[in-house]
């Protein structure tokens, strides 16, 4: 597999940086981490800006080698990352133009092209764990909607949503994974009740959902009745082999800063953080490149990536843990400092490992449809 740029795709990175360099001074100073509608407008202000300048579709119609290009050049650049866009442009998106109608597609991926709409997603559940397919949110088919009764954990940007990517229960007789169905919800219908959660460094990106007798149209569901298991792998695969790609860069870029930091302080004198930070660096070069790899086999397969998104998942998250453990060292005592940079990167990196699937389910789906090993017993 070729895994270098055309010409073309140099010339997009070349128009790409001249915008950035025009677009990004007259941006409005970022939100504070605890605005969330601020953090709302800003985000889909910025989806709107790249809508008008025909860079929207990047992640969804590009090929491989412009999507990678415009995830090194903004990261690069310093332009704002997805934000609260992150659920619909980088999951519940690809997933509906994957598996949805045409008037699925017609009626909620352009919304989020335009940075109209914001997503969450309800996924995971208080007493499931990390047994996604434990789930017990119920919904019961009554006419033309299914009523939905249940609460869900860890809802990404609840507060803020238009819609949910929802997974629900509606064949409680079948085996568990036979039995779950993907809905759309609409977040402001009646019986819904958002409560944030705050985490570890601070923020409250996440929230608890709580469902009572919400009533969702039928026409809401993306894949059949009960088939909603293999339309969720579609959105994991999404989630673990192309939505992380460009805080590789970003982790890049604060592996060289950190290298900065290290010699006006002094540790740079240290050979095993210098050995660590070389490491690090040769780790994250190598997680790039598997990036290309997913990237490219996702396109040449359909546009769905493959298992080799867990094998990036894995090794990604515990790559990060060690590059702001790495970090901590660097800083000293500092490290406890949450107004310091790298901090509070710090404490976020140690959700990773569970984000998008534990590091032991990473290693059973490797195990078995990677390698081929029998499941255990």
């Amino acid at each position: 597999m070729d895994l270098s740029y055309t010409p073309e795709e140099e010339e997009f990175r070349a128009r790409l940086r001249e915008w950035l360099a025009r677009t990004l001074p007259g941006l409005p100073p970022r939100p504070s981490p605890d605005d969330w509608p601020g953090r709302r407008a800003y985000d889909l202000g910025w989806q709107r800006r790249l809508y008008e300048a025909g860079y929207a579709g990047v992640h969804w119609d590009a090929t491989p080698g412009v999507r990678l290009i415009f995830l090194e050049e903004t990261e690069k650049a310093g332009a704002p990352y997805v934000g609260a866009n992150f659920v619909g442009l980088l999951h519940a998106g690809p997933t509906i133009a994957a598996e949805g109608t045409d008037a699925q597609r017609a009626r909620w991926l352009p919304p989020i092209l335009r940075g109209e709409e914001v997503w969450c997603q309800g996924f995971s559940e208080p007493e499931a764990g990390s047994d996604l397919a434990a789930l017990r949110t119920r919904a019961r088919r009554d006419g033309d909607d299914y009523v939905v009764t249940g609460s869900k954990i860890w809802t990404s940007h609840a507060e803020v949503a238009d819609w949910c990517e929802l997974l629900v229960r509606t064949g409680p007789a079948a085996p568990k994974h036979r039995g779950i169905t993907w809905l759309a919800l609409p977040m402001d219908a009646p019986g819904i009740t958002v409560r944030p959660l705050r985490t570890l460094a601070g923020s409250a990106e996440f929230a608890e959902v709580f469902l009572d007798e919400v009533r969702v149209p039928a026409a809401n569901r993306v894949g059949d009745e009960d088939d909603g298991w293999r339309v969720t792998m579609v959105t994991l695969s999404f989630e673990r082999g192309t939505a992380f790609a460009g805080e590789v860069v970003a982790c890049r870029r604060v592996l060289a800063e950190l290298a900065v930091e290290a010699r006006k302080n002094g540790r740079w004198d240290d050979p095993a953080l210098r050995r660590r930070l070389g490491r690090l660096n040769a780790e994250f070069r190598a997680l790039w490149r598997l990036t290309q790899w997913n990237v490219s086999a996702a396109e040449a397969s359909g546009g769905v990536p493959g298992t080799g998104g867990s094998v990036f998942k894995l090794r990604y998250s515990h790559a990060r843990q060690e590059l702001y453990d790495a970090a901590a060292e660097v800083l000293g005592p500092d490290c406890l400092d949450l107004d310091r940079p790298w901090t509070p990167d710090r404490l976020s990196a140690l959700a990773y490992t569970i984000a998008a699937g534990t590091s032991q389910v990473q290693h059973s789906i490797i195990a078995e449809r990677v390698l081929g090993l029998p499941k255990g017993r």
